[in-house]
């Protein structure tokens, strides 16, 4: 296999900074964030609109790349399960996928609802969430 190299377009601002007591889920009463982007990306931000619903890729930078069995949701009473039937943080490839709403943009900055992404995670995409007849 070749070496793969991400390039970061941005980092995470949230009030969450540790993930014990982070939601696990952005639905679970995770406040406003915002995703602050690099100045070279200020053209692919261009059609970024407030209400639009989108996937955001994160690398979650303080996983535990070891890790390969979970306890969902670390719950000692259910049993182990391979992580890639899960949502965990931990895994091999720790990237995050986060369905969020678009709040507010401010130039290079974008407020989002629903994300459970802790402060200063780097962002690696942001895509549209595409329903059965939106444009491709």
């Amino acid at each position: 296999m070749s070496d793969l190299v991400l390039t970061p377009v941005g980092r995470v601002e949230s009030v969450l900074t540790d993930r014990v007591t982070a939601p696990r889920q952005g639905d679970e009463d995770a406040l406003p964030a915002w995703l602050v982007f690099d100045d070279r990306y200020a053209d692919a931000l261009s059609d970024v609109r407030p209400g639009a619903d989108l996937l955001l890729l994160t690398w979650l930078d303080r996983a535990d790349r070891t890790v390969q069995r979970v306890r969902p949701r670390g719950d000692a009473a259910r049993p182990e399960t391979g992580v890639f039937s899960t949502r965990s943080p931990d895994r091999p490839n720790p990237i995050g996928l986060h369905r969020v709403t678009v709040r507010a943009v401010d130039g290079l900055r974008v407020e989002v609802a629903n994300l459970e992404a802790l402060d200063g995670t780097p962002i690696l995409d942001l895509k549209p969430v595409l329903g059965p007849h939106a444009e491709r």
